[in-house]
C-alpha cells in the first residue's frame, strides 16, 4: 500500500542539500517512514528524503525561530522492535 500526496501549496524544509521546497509526500505504509520529495532552492535538484533527514524550515509566524539543518549522513535512528502480544 502506497500513498501519494502532491502538496498545494509546498512546504518548506530544511535538508541535507540546504533549503527546498516539499512537492509530494510519499507514506509507504506503518512500517516505513515518509518521504518527502523536495526540490532544492539553490540548485534546482529534486531529491527526496525520509522524515527523519529533514526538518521544517524557520517561521517566525509560528514561533519556530531557530532550526537546526539535518546533518548530511547522519545515522538512522535505531527503532524499537515491534511488541507482539502474547497469547494465551
Amino acid at each position: 500500500m502506497c500513498g501519494l500526496l502532491q502538496l498545494n501549496p509546498p512546504i518548506p524544509l530544511l535538508t541535507p542539500k540546504g533549503e527546498g521546497l516539499a512537492h509530494v509526500l510519499i507514506d509507504y505504509g506503518p512500517e516505513s517512514d515518509l518521504h518527502w520529495t523536495v526540490f532544492i532552492t539553490a540548485t534546482g535538484e529534486i531529491w527526496t528524503y525520509s522524515n527523519r533527514e529533514v526538518r521544517a524550515a524557520k517561521n517566525i509566524t509560528l514561533g519556530r525561530t531557530r532550526v537546526e539543518p539535518p546533518a548530511a549522513g547522519e545515522a538512522p535512528m535505531p527503532r524499537e522492535p515491534f511488541a507482539m502480544a502474547k497469547r494465551v
